[in-house]
């Protein structure tokens, strides 16, 4: 089951850094950087999963001494979480500078954007 969500994550990926380089409409870049760190979560979360264990919550029907054994390392999951907020928030500023490019120049087409050009 972890290959298959692996290697969803790795077409997403790929499908998003696809989107990001052949399309010239700034909004379509940024569906296709979102889908592209969507596929990257997954990939970790995937990497992070192992079959037969629980998640890491000791209580009384978890010993101490089994715990090692038994429970997932709940370190790719919080980096996930993380990844996910910060996601969200460079998703939010990139949606905010192509407003105010779109509000100055009235196209979301990259090419007619060439002040910093060399």
């Amino acid at each position: 089951m972890s290959h298959i969500a692996m290697a969803t994550g790795f077409l997403l990926i790929l499908i998003g850094f696809y989107g990001a380089l052949t399309q010239r409409n700034l909004m379509r870049m940024i569906v296709a950087f979102t889908v592209a760190d969507s596929g990257v979560n997954l990939v970790i979360v995937s990497i992070g999963y192992m079959r037969g264990r629980t998640a890491p919550i000791l209580d009384s029907t978890l010993s101490a001494v089994d715990a090692a054994a038994r429970i997932i390392d709940p370190v790719p999951q919080a980096l996930v979480l993380t990844a996910i907020v910060i996601g969200v928030g460079v998703t939010a500023l990139m949606l905010a500078y192509v407003y105010r490019l779109y509000e100055k120049n009235r196209t979301l087409d990259i090419a007619h954007y060439t002040e910093l050009k060399w």
